[in-house]
Parts: C-alpha cells; sequence; structure tokens
C-alpha cells in the first residue's frame, strides 16, 4: 500500500462515556442516530416487560416529560405492568381512576397470573373503562399513540401492548374568527385542535356521506392532516388527485396549513392563490355541499378548500345571509374595488404624466398648481407613498392589537399631512393611495388581496414607461395569466373562460337560493341538482282566505 493512503489511515477514536448529569441520568448523545419509521415497524412487541420499556426509553430517552409506571396487576398478583405516557397531553384523571386503580386493585386480577390471551381479554374487556382501547403489536402504533396524548399499557408476558384515548391537552376555545368578520352569520371559528374542527364541521352536516379520511405528513412531526369531502357529491376524480397529492409529500415537519398549500397548488410561480383558506366551519361546509374538498390541519385554525377558481375568493359567506338584492349589490361594490386597487395609481400616472389632454382644463389647471412645489414625478411620488402604507399596514398587524390600528391610523395622517406640507408629494396623490388603500381591504380572501398588492408595483412601471398604452399591456398579460392557470385541474376563470351560463347565477350576481338549484358544474357534475325543482315562493291568492282564518 502506499505511504500517502497509510498516512491517510487513522486509527478511529474511542467514544468516552458521557459524564453522569446532575440528576443521575447520562446526557443525551447527539451522536445517537435517529430512529426511523420502518425501524419501529420492524421492532415486534417482546413478551419481556423489561425488554420492551428498555426499547422505549432508547427511543424515548432522556424526554423528561414522559413517564414510565411500573405496578403489579390486582392485589397478589405477581404479574407486572407499565403504563407510558407524555405529561401535559393526557387526561391524569382518566389515568389514575380508569387504567390505574382498576388494575391494582380489581379483585378478578388476583386470581390470574397466567399471562396470555386470556388476561389480555380480561384487561381489555372488564377491567379498563376507557372508551376506545386499540391492540398494538408493533412498537411504531406505541410510540405514535404515547406522544400523540395516548397512553400504553404492557404486560409481562404479552406480546401485545394496549394503546388508549386518554388526550386531555389544554386548547383554546371556539371564538369568532378573527380574519373572516360578519355583520351575520355564525360565530364560531375553527381552534388549533384537530377533533374541535371536525366536529364544527359534523355539526352542520349530519350526514353518513360526510367522509374524513385521516393522513400522516411530515417524517418528523408526523402531523394529522384530514381530507374532508361528502360521498356521492364530490368527484371521485378529484378526491383521488386530492389525496395524491397529499400523500406524495415528503418533509420534516408541517407546521401549519401553508406548507401544504404550496406543495398541493398547481401553478407555484403565479402570485394568485389557487387553494382557499378559512376560518369559518360554515364556509367549509357550503363548499362541501358544491363538490369541493377540504384539508384539515392539525395545530392551525385555518381549513384549505379545493378547487379553488377566481370567483371563490371574490364571494363572502355573507352574500348567502342577507338578501339576494343587497348581495349583488355589495358583490358589484368589491368587483369596483377590485379593480380600483389594483389599476388607480397606475393610471394617474399614466395621465398625468403622458395623456395630460384627456384631464379637464379645470382639473389639470388644479394639478398643476398642487404640483407646483413637488421636485418628483408621480411614479416617484406614488412609490414613496405606496412604500409608506404598506410599511403602516404591517405595523398595525404586527403590533399588539390595542395600538396597532391606532398607530396605522395615526401614522397614516400624520405622515401624509407632513409630506403634503414639506412638498414632497401632492394632495392629491395622498388622495389617490388612501383610496387604493381602502379598495383593497373590501377583498373578502386576504391572500387575493396580497397578490393584487404585489401586481400594483409592476402595473405602476408599466404606467410610468408606456402610458395607458402600458396599462393596457399589464392588464392583458394579467388575463392571459389567469385564463391558463388551473385549480385541480379546474379552470381559474371558470365560470367565465370557458363560459358556463348556467353557472353565472353566482357570479356577478347572487341569485336567490330558489333559482341556484344546480350545483357548480365545475365540482359538482356527479350530483348536480341540490334543491328539488319549483322552490320559488309562489304569491298568495288574493280571493283565498287569509293565514289565520279557518273554514
Amino acid at each position: 500500500m502506499p505511504r500517502f493512503f497509510k498516512n491517510l489511515i487513522k486509527k478511529a477514536p474511542q467514544k468516552k462515556p458521557a459524564p453522569p448529569a446532575a440528576n443521575g441520568r447520562n446526557r443525551p448523545d447527539p451522536g445517537q442516530p435517529p430512529c426511523s419509521k420502518e425501524d419501529l415497524i420492524k421492532t415486534p412487541i417482546s413478551t419481556s416487560l423489561d425488554s420492551n420499556l428498555d426499547t422505549l426509553k432508547n427511543i424515548l430517552s432522556h424526554n423528561n416529560d414522559v413517564v414510565f409506571r411500573r405496578f403489579r396487576l390486582g392485589m397478589g398478583n405477581q404479574a407486572e405492568a407499565a403504563v407510558i405516557y407524555v405529561d401535559g397531553m393526557i387526561h391524569k384523571a382518566i389515568i389514575n381512576n380508569d387504567i390505574m386503580k382498576p388494575l391494582m386493585l380489581e379483585s378478578r386480577m388476583a386470581g390470574n397470573n397466567t399471562p396470555g390471551k386470556g388476561l389480555l381479554e380480561l384487561i381489555k374487556d372488564f377491567t379498563i373503562s376507557v372508551s376506545e382501547v386499540r391492540e398494538a403489536r408493533s412498537m411504531d402504533k406505541v410510540v405514535a399513540g404515547v406522544l400523540y396524548g395516548d397512553a400504553a399499557l404492557l404486560v409481562d408476558g404479552l406480546d401485545t401492548a394496549l394503546v388508549m384515548d386518554v388526550k386531555g391537552w389544554n386548547s383554546r376555545a371556539v371564538e369568532e374568527p378573527q380574519s373572516e368578520i360578519l355583520v351575520r352569520g355564525p360565530r364560531e371559528g375553527f381552534t388549533e385542535t384537530l377533533r374541535v374542527n371536525t366536529t364544527l364541521i359534523r355539526r352542520r352536516l349530519r350526514s353518513p356521506n360526510l367522509v374524513f379520511e385521516d393522513l400522516s405528513i411530515g417524517r418528523v412531526s408526523h402531523t394529522g392532516v384530514i381530507m374532508v369531502y361528502l360521498r356521492g357529491i364530490a368527484s371521485t376524480d378529484m378526491v383521488a388527485e386530492v389525496r395524491s397529492r397529499l400523500q406524495r409529500i415528503n418533509i420534516d415537519g408541517i407546521l401549519e396549513s401553508g406548507y401544504l398549500e404550496e406543495f398541493i397548488e398547481d401553478s407555484p410561480y403565479s402570485p394568485f392563490p389557487q387553494v382557499a383558506h378559512t376560518e369559518r366551519p360554515d364556509r367549509v361546509a357550503a363548499s362541501l355541499l358544491e363538490g369541493r374538498v377540504a384539508i384539515l390541519t392539525d395545530g392551525t385554525p385555518f381549513a384549505l378548500i379545493v378547487p379553488a377558481e377566481f370567483i371563490t375568493f371574490m364571494q363572502s359567506p355573507e352574500d348567502y345571509y342577507e338578501r339576494y338584492m343587497l348581495g349583488t349589490a355589495i358583490r358589484w361594490l368589491r368587483y369596483f374595488t377590485f379593480a380600483m386597487s389594483l389599476l388607480l395609481p397606475s393610471l394617474y400616472i399614466a395621465v398625468t404624466t403622458f395623456h395630460q389632454e384627456m384631464i379637464p382644463t379645470r382639473l389639470i389647471i388644479s394639478l398643476a398648481a398642487a404640483r407646483e412645489g413637488v421636485p418628483f414625478p408621480a411614479f416617484v411620488e406614488a412609490l414613496i407613498m405606496e412604500f409608506t402604507f404598506e410599511a403602516l399596514r404591517e405595523a398595525g398587524i404586527r403590533l399588539p392589537r390595542a395600538v396597532g390600528q391606532a398607530v396605522s391610523i395615526v401614522g397614516a395622517l400624520v405622515i401624509g399631512q407632513a409630506a403634503v406640507q414639506a412638498g414632497v408629494v401632492s394632495p392629491l396623490m395622498v388622495i389617490v393611495v388612501a383610496i387604493t388603500g381602502i379598495a383593497s381591504f373590501l377583498s373578502p380572501a386576504f391572500n387575493m388581496a396580497i397578490a393584487i398588492r404585489f401586481l400594483r408595483f409592476p402595473m405602476m412601471i408599466l404606467a410610468a414607461t408606456l402610458g395607458l398604452f402600458g396599462v393596457m399591456v399589464g392588464v392583458l398579460a394579467i388575463l392571459i395569466h389567469l385564463s391558463g392557470l388551473r385549480s385541480f385541474g379546474v379552470p381559474y376563470l371558470a365560470p367565465l373562460a370557458p363560459f358556463h351560463p348556467g353557472n353565472m347565477k353566482d357570479v356577478a350576481v347572487r341569485a336567490p337560493w330558489w333559482a341556484m338549484d344546480r350545483r357548480p358544474s365545475e365540482t359538482g357534475s356527479l350530483n348536480p341538482r341540490r334543491q328539488a325543482p319549483g322552490m320559488k315562493p309562489s304569491k298568495p291568492d288574493p280571493g283565498g282566505k287569509k293565514g289565520g282564518e279557518r273554514g
């Protein structure tokens, strides 16, 4: 062997044992290889209690919140058992009264000293008074249950463990959603607890066809994800596509539903959202009745709804709780302010910079007088004010709620007035930016409003370089991009492009409920009719008897 390679080969240093900690336990070894789910699946439960506890202690080593409680079964019984749970995630009263006390004091346990199937059935069917008990024959089921708030029971001589549902962690109470406040409508919102969220949906849709499919995503976090749909209404192809996109996600952890959104959307480079999110159970229930699929994620109050077209982000649940005429008027206002929030600064820049002949004479004279001392062009003015307004908006969100709104409103007034008096911007530019900001607040979907705020700046650049021609180029580019988008295969501009006349009853107008007798064809083609025909209320007969009269 050449001397060069001999010099490279060195004897591996011997690993020194870790010094004992203050509590007498060894410190954890950072170099210890991680435990994978495949290894746990291959590890069966032994009949030796000591062997099982050693295995679990190695897997859950040096976690001071994991409790291992050893005891003996029954009064005088020689069989040993152990209960394993995570302190803080379980209900201790259930552990003490429904598991530990019956097992330690039950007289029938004293006479049964032979481990076997009979002892397992005696414990499961006659001793433990817990509503949900599952058998586990591999360590992956035991570890997953313990880390999810269950308690595991191991008995010496048995190769089967019992995983008992004893969850009891503290959770936030059901409150009104903060991001979707309505004047009329339910006041309940989702919480961070997955089971609470499924209950809120189940209360609104008491149907045996309501399906909750459990998934676990995240190699480290093992986050619980539930796919919700109505069997017989949601398309089987759509359900299969959603399931396929969720199952192919392979990541260390899912901490919020936004992680899933970026993995399952069709066009990740588009600024427009293709997945809707909501805190409202009523909106999820309404979407399920249209044939859509909802995705609930443990640890977040936001549910995802797919597919989501452009029209979905312009609709509010309150549109359907008020009379249809009022809902239609508010929807028209919403569309108008949507266009204003995107185009108003660009139109002002284009007209004042390139197309002064389009402005009336008196107005152009007033504009010239107001801009006489302003040293910047209209584009720079707009950039300064837009950046300032966006900074104030973000500051109002990040600050504590008690002072956030006051800071944003007072800051806008003070900075705007000071900028006008200092001659940095013109008064009309302050008015244009303020109207644009107010218009952006009318969007019922926060993620769509952010997309428009992002696109406002490229539109301003086009207006400053090409005038109204640049504005039209930007609008056409956005329309071309929107027409090519898909949300789980559904065209983003449906039912406008492709045009479906039968689905136009809930786009520009909100038709009365008795007229919307069919579900959207893009999502509800499996079961298109949602109500019986002839539901339109009829006028009373003038010659008939009044409601209170009797024959």
